[in-house]
């Protein structure tokens, strides 16, 4: 057998080993080009179900605390969409008091709020669940929570008298009660575990994707915090695991009014409303309003 031919044999495997290689390869990186874009992609398409967590309506206040006084609210949205809540007295026999409105966190159902009643320095607590939470109809976004708050803050005015109404928002409801300060005149804003944006968490969170281009649910309280005036109290865990505290300074330095920070101790992001200091530290922020 010539020379030139024995040696082609093992040249020509040689070759069809390196084309299942280079076809082997190709799949791969195929593989990984479609997990790069299809992560993202679902990210964006479901977004929603990763910052919103609607819950059912856990108990009727109403019937849960019958010697409290206790007011059921239906609002309709700019859209028809019906918004279900609880006007709380602090007593029975009361005028009118100031009514201080509370957005609650992505995964919580307001109606346990109403057993606080009495804790407020005299005021009202206004609670009305999210779209999709509790009773309220319809499905949550960034828009609809917005449009949702001024609705929301109309009705309070109508009820407190001079229209005094303060603000709290704990963890996603921190952003909307930062817009709805940046767009109505209230008394004080209480912001509990906030942030400075959804964005900025989630960037955090997820450093290797493209949140900017994807996520349509900013909650950008950040570029709000310079427009308001109102005096504000911020309240944050120690071990916040969260929403991290650089998230919460960034807002805390931001705000152009009169502020006080209070860290509560020990606490982390679910366990913070539990602390006695955390109540203390409302109430007394509500007593220097008024």
């Amino acid at each position: 057998m010539p020379p030139g031919r024995a040696l082609a044999r093992p040249a020509a495997g040689e070759a069809a080993l390196n084309a299942k290689l280079k076809a082997r390869l190709l799949d791969w990186l195929k593989l990984a080009g479609c997990v790069a874009l299809g992560f993202p992609v679902l990210i964006y398409l479901f977004q929603e179900r990763l910052i919103f967590f609607p819950q059912p309506l856990t108990q009727d206040p109403v019937q849960a605390f019958p010697d409290a006084a206790i007011e059921e609210v239906s609002l309709a949205a700019n859209d028809g969409v019906k918004l279900r809540g609880w006007l709380v007295h602090p007593r029975a026999a009361q005028a009118p008091a100031p009514v201080l409105i509370y957005f609650g966190g992505n995964g919580e159902e307001v109606s346990w709020l109403a057993a606080t009643a009495g804790q407020y320095a005299g005021w009202s607590l206004l609670l009305v669940n999210y779209r999709g939470y509790g009773g309220s109809e319809g499905k949550p976004g960034e828009a609809e929570l917005f449009s949702d708050a001024l609705q929301i803050y109309d009705y309070a005015a109508r009820r407190a008298p001079g229209a005094r109404v303060a603000v709290m928002g704990r963890s996603l409801g921190s952003g909307v009660a930062v817009y709805l300060a940046s767009r109505r005149q209230v008394a004080g804003v209480i912001l509990v575990s906030p942030y400075d944006s959804v964005q900025s968490v989630a960037e955090g969170i997820y450093p290797y994707l493209p949140i900017r281009l994807m996520l349509r649910h900013r909650f950008d309280s950040l570029s709000r915090a310079p427009q308001i005036s109102a005096p504000l109290l911020c309240l944050v865990a120690s071990d916040d695991r969260v929403i991290p505290r650089p998230h919460s300074e960034r807002l805390y330095a931001a705000w152009a009014g009169r502020k006080r920070w209070r860290e509560i101790r020990p606490a982390d992001h679910d366990s913070l409303a539990a602390e006695p200091d955390y109540r203390r530290a409302i109430a007394e922020f509500l007593e220097t309003l008024g």
